[in-house]
């Protein structure tokens, strides 16, 4: 079905209020997720508020948490979420990083033992829209692994997304590069196996590490609960052994330097989601002068696109292009929820006190 942005706020919103978020936490996920959708990244939209619904049920993620200063020390900010929503308490901590980069012109923020930060996208517009340029190296734990090692046949590693972000000019709209280090977000699967669809050749392999296309491979770490799933599979890395060692310094980067700890097995797990984060923020305007930089992004962006495509009907794109046109066309025609997660997300409310005829009303 196709519901529109605001709507479906609105509903995700009244859920999370039901499960003890304030008005305020509420309204930030419920935008989160949204936005996600909005942008085309459905694998970080409203499908996961039904994992978070039993996350809150199993007292592994607490409502209204402010994330805890641990360590100030010059342009170093160390952050734990108190397992908090990620959204909630990634917005506030790279806030006060990027009052801290405008200050200093450079800043170095973690944030350790998060819940779910969602679409890390996210956080890099934050900083765009601040006239900052963000990396962000992110690690997940808390779960079993479900990425493979380049070469190996089981997983090992998780998403670990990686986020690039630099402001644009009145010209050149922002470049922004989001991105899992596997192939696809788990998300993804999870989206194809609730509208029944087989995914591409060589995103995931079965429980043999053989190449497969069923998303089916992988609902065992979606659906644990589902006592017919089959053997365990996993994701595969993006761009092979570039891809795996780019996941490797997420778990270092993001796992070690903030304290968190990476997805090793002598670390407990709790069958939840915990992202761990290393972000680096620098306030451009400090290094070099700001109209040579903004003429440089324009020239270098047209040049970059202006190379004549292969097919001529999909021009060349610089990231963040997709998540544009996903976004018009979805404010104007609404955003499709399938089944099966609109009947989660129902069922869900229901179970925090909302009825199915309220939320039928928000739509």
């Amino acid at each position: 079905m196709l519901i529109q942005a605001e709507s479906l706020k609105r509903i995700v919103s009244a859920i999370l209020e039901k499960g003890g978020s304030s008005i305020t936490e509420s309204q930030v996920v419920a935008d989160h997720l949204v936005r996600a959708n909005l942008v085309g990244h459905d694998s970080h939209g409203v499908g996961m508020l039904p994992k978070y619904v039993k996350m809150l049920k199993a007292k592994l993620l607490f409502p209204n948490q402010e994330p805890e200063i641990m360590k100030k020390d010059g342009s170093i900010m160390m952050f734990d979420g108190k397992r908090g929503y990620g959204q909630a308490v990634g917005k506030i901590a790279m806030k006060k990083a990027i009052k801290k980069c405008q200050e200093n012109g450079l800043a170095l923020m973690t944030i350790r033992n998060s819940h779910h930060l969602g679409r890390i996208g996210t956080y890099g517009e934050q900083s765009i829209e601040a006239g900052i340029v963000s990396i962000h190296f992110v690690n997940v734990t808390d779960h079993s692994p479900y990425v493979l090692p380049y070469g190996g046949s089981d997983g090992r590693l998780a998403t670990n997304p990686i986020c690039l972000a630099m402001p644009g000019t009145k010209n050149t709209p922002p470049v922004l590069l989001d991105m899992a280090t596997s192939k696809i977000a788990i998300g993804k699967a999870r989206f194809a196996m609730n509208k029944k669809e087989i995914l591409e050749e060589g995103l995931v392999v079965d429980h043999k590490g053989r190449p497969s296309n069923n998303p089916e491979v992988m609902s065992g770490y979606l659906y644990p609960e589902k006592e017919d799933n089959p053997p365990l599979g996993a994701l595969t890395p993006s761009g092979e052994y570039k891809g795996s060692g780019l996941s490797l310094f997420c778990e270092l980067f993001g796992g070690l330097l903030s304290g968190g700890g990476t997805i090793q097995p002598g670390n407990k797990r709790h069958g939840s989601i915990i992202n761990n984060m290393l972000t680096l923020l620098i306030n451009p305007g400090i290094l070099v002068d700001n109209p040579w930089m903004q003429n440089e992004i324009d020239q270098l962006t047209s040049f970059y696109k202006n190379s004549p495509p292969v097919n001529p009907e999909q021009p060349v794109l610089v990231a963040g292009d997709p998540e544009r046109f996903h976004e018009k066309e979805r404010k104007l025609n609404g955003i499709t929820v399938d089944e099966t997660t609109w009947n989660q997300i129902i069922k869900d409310g229901c179970s925090l006190g909302l009825s199915h005829i309220e939320i039928k009303k928000m739509i």
